[in-house]
């Protein structure tokens, strides 16, 4: 099997998750903070190789009606930049209503606000690639 990486493209902070070897599970990594597209690759890099990963989700945040919203075209524009970066390949994948689903989660929990701001892209990227492996199967 192979190891799939997953990725919350925000617009401040980037949830990263990684699938266990054999791409059954997901769990939660890292938040990075970049200002760039290309300082989002260099955070990456290290990433990618560390954990020798064969691929990589990004979640693509459509409209409820299935329609590119802004964020959705931004997401679109930083997948095309990594697929010129990197040499292993890159999908989008739905993520509609993860954060949602994530926040409700976390307020079932009890979680304080502040935690759920701290915690919410890193699970949210856990969703996206737990939803993406269980497609796969």
């Amino acid at each position: 099997m192979k190891r799939v990486l997953g990725l919350d493209i925000g617009s401040k902070r980037i949830g990263v998750a990684v699938s266990d070897p054999l791409g059954i599970t997901a769990q939660s990594l890292a938040v990075i903070k970049a200002e760039s597209d290309q300082e989002i690759v260099e955070k990456l890099k290290p990433i990618i190789n560390d954990q020798k990963v064969d691929e990589i989700v990004l979640g693509l945040p459509l409209n409820m009606n299935g329609t590119e919203g802004p964020q959705a075209k931004r997401v679109i524009e930083f997948c095309d930049f990594l697929k010129g970066e990197i040499n292993i390949p890159v999908k989008l994948w739905d993520e509609r209503m993860t954060t949602a689903q994530v926040e409700r989660i976390m307020i079932e929990a009890d979680v304080t606000r502040k935690k759920r701001k701290e915690k919410i892209d890193k699970l949210a990227a856990q969703v996206i690639l737990q939803s993406y492996l269980d497609s796969i199967k």
